[in-house]
């Protein structure tokens, strides 16, 4: 998606917006970052950040879903945890995607994501704090479970656990770099936590 975003932005003659570090980075988020500090507000970031949402909503249908967090969702819920989700990506990507698993009632309404106002993406813990703040939780006592640094970098600013998700040695090596300590290469030991066992 990020090197789409670059693709398109040249296309219109506008590669100078980006620096080398950004036109490589597989990040879309920070593309889409890029260009808001430089053109704030304006039409060209509402067009980039609505192909972005288009990417993602097409990417939902093959999005492969990490191994037991199905499970973890559905036996959390039915503890009586309350979850919600704090995403970068737009938030009818992740009504859609959720709606897809059968997981929509477990979240449902507490599903913030990308807004018009760029700067508040992760790091910034601003989807963070109004999920906590919406449930009534205390930030002391929820837990985020993120698979970024950003992800890391926003519930440590919001004031909430983390438990990092790091699937290979490279995300496990940017989690760690960012100051994490607790991270888990599977959902299992947490379903298993949870579930007793």
């Amino acid at each position: 998606m990020a090197r789409q975003q670059v693709d398109w932005l040249e296309e219109q003659g506008l590669h100078g917006l980006l620096a080398n570090g950004v036109r490589d980075d597989p990040d879309p988020h920070s593309v889409l970052r890029a260009v808001d500090l430089r053109h704030p507000d304006s039409d060209l970031v509402v067009e980039l950040e609505e192909r972005l949402t288009h990417e993602e909503l097409k990417a939902v249908v093959s999005a492969w879903p990490t191994a037991y967090a199905d499970a973890l969702i559905r036996t959390w819920t039915a503890t009586g945890v309350r979850l919600a989700v704090a995403t970068n990506n737009s938030p009818r990507v992740a009504v859609s995607y959720l709606t897809d698993r059968g997981l929509i009632e477990c979240f449902s309404p507490h599903i913030y994501g990308r807004t018009q106002n760029l700067h508040l993406l992760k790091p910034d813990p601003y989807c963070v704090n109004r999920a906590v703040m919406a449930m009534g939780a205390d930030p002391s006592c929820t837990l985020m479970i993120g698979d970024t640094a950003s992800d890391y970098l926003a519930a440590r600013a919001a004031g909430v656990n983390f438990l990092g998700y790091a699937r290979n040695d490279r995300k496990k090596r940017q989690l760690w770099d960012a100051g994490a300590r607790t991270i888990v290469p599977s959902l299992r030991p947490v379903l298993d936590l949870v579930r007793g066992g």
